[in-house]
């Protein structure tokens, strides 16, 4: 009886650990650009308009998080003026991965095309 316990629970473990990995980018992404005129979806066409490659996307966005500023910045001017510059992520180093992996397999048009 026991061992169905603990096999239980080690089951319902191991299923809220899967469902919680969208929860940073719930979590943290999500709310701030909820109600700007730019979806995360456009952004994420930008990113990869300018940065084509998975490599060279994530590194660029994970950089900018880091430290955000209004040159390295890929929205227009408009956008920058009304809203202004993100200020810099809290996410830890592996956080800040996590969500940037959730937000690549979200939008990538590519892997959907297979």
């Amino acid at each position: 009886m026991i061992k169905k316990i603990v096999l239980f629970l080690m089951l319902s473990l191991m299923l809220y650990a899967q469902n919680n990995k969208s929860t940073i980018y719930e979590r943290d992404c999500i709310p701030c650009h909820r109600y700007l005129p730019s979806s995360l979806e456009r952004m994420f066409m930008t990113y990869i308009k300018t940065f084509s490659g998975e490599y060279t996307f994530k590194a660029s966005l994970k950089a900018y998080l880091k430290n955000p500023k209004e040159d390295t910045s890929l929205m227009s001017d408009l956008f920058i003026e009304r809203f202004s510059v993100k200020d810099k992520s809290k996410l830890s180093e592996q956080e800040l991965e996590e969500a940037i992996n959730i937000y690549w397999d979200l939008y990538n048009v590519r892997n959907k095309l297979q």
